[in-house]
């Protein structure tokens, strides 16, 4: 059963453009069903915890929607590389879940991303990590801990949904930052994607000029959704050539 708890658009400061101020309209909603979620992911919508967002701004149009064609998509030698570099890691996939070991990583990689980016970085505590990958996965969302021996290196936050695996968020110790565990994470969903016939990765948002986001335009096919498609409306999405 979907409940949905409070919906509201906000003016706030852009999360991804210097100088500029986004609209982004959210949804709570307690106990969404996958077949719900996977309709707002198709849309454009994001989700963190138990609220989905997605941004609209009426005069701009810089946030788009990328998903990755899994069945066309091919290894490079260069993934091929990355992946034969981090093959001694160990996975375990598993509801989201939290620790201390979370946390501390989680500080870590915020304060490097802050050194290297700027970005702006807001103290976690447990109950913030909480409500934003924890609460609200339901029936579909899903942890990748990654392992080096003993060590938690890295934490992919994802959703299994019908028709394609969502990312969320991704984490790593800046240590690692040499072995391209975001692009390793990235491979790896798509195996998994590719071994349960799902046919799509979610990107979630491409920001042209935003150096955190620029990366998704690399992995191809790509195809880009039309619009703000609302929930009564189908979602079109173009190939990108």
């Amino acid at each position: 059963m979907n409940q949905l708890l409070k919906e509201c658009a906000l003016d706030e400061t852009c999360a991804y453009l210097d100088n500029r101020h986004q609209t982004t309209h959210y949804k709570i909603i307690d106990e969404c069903s996958s077949e719900n979620c996977s309709s707002l992911i198709e849309r454009g919508w994001r989700r963190f915890g138990n609220m989905f967002f997605r941004p609209v701004c009426r005069e701009c149009t810089a946030c788009e929607s990328l998903k990755i064609d899994v069945a066309d998509y091919t290894f490079s030698k260069s993934a091929r590389r990355v992946i034969r570099k981090n093959s001694h890691l160990r996975t375990i996939i598993q509801r989201p879940s939290i620790t201390q070991a979370h946390l501390d990583l989680f500080t870590l990689y915020h304060d490097y991303m802050q050194e290297r980016r700027e970005w702006d970085n807001q103290p976690i505590n447990a109950k913030n990590y909480y409500m934003s990958f924890v609460h609200g996965y339901n029936t579909y969302g899903y942890e990748v801990l990654y392992y080096d021996h003993e060590a938690l290196v890295g934490v992919d936050l994802i959703d299994i949904l019908q028709d394609g695996i969502s990312s969320i968020y991704f984490y790593y110790h800046p240590e690692y930052a040499d072995h391209s565990l975001g692009r390793y994470s990235l491979y790896r969903q798509i195996m998994a994607a590719k071994a349960k016939n799902l046919s799509w990765i979610y990107l979630g948002y491409y920001v042209k000029g935003c150096q955190s986001l620029e990366y998704k335009s690399q992995y191809r096919p790509l195809y880009q959704l039309e619009g703000r498609p609302e929930e009564e409306h189908n979602p079109v999405w173009s190939f990108l050539k």
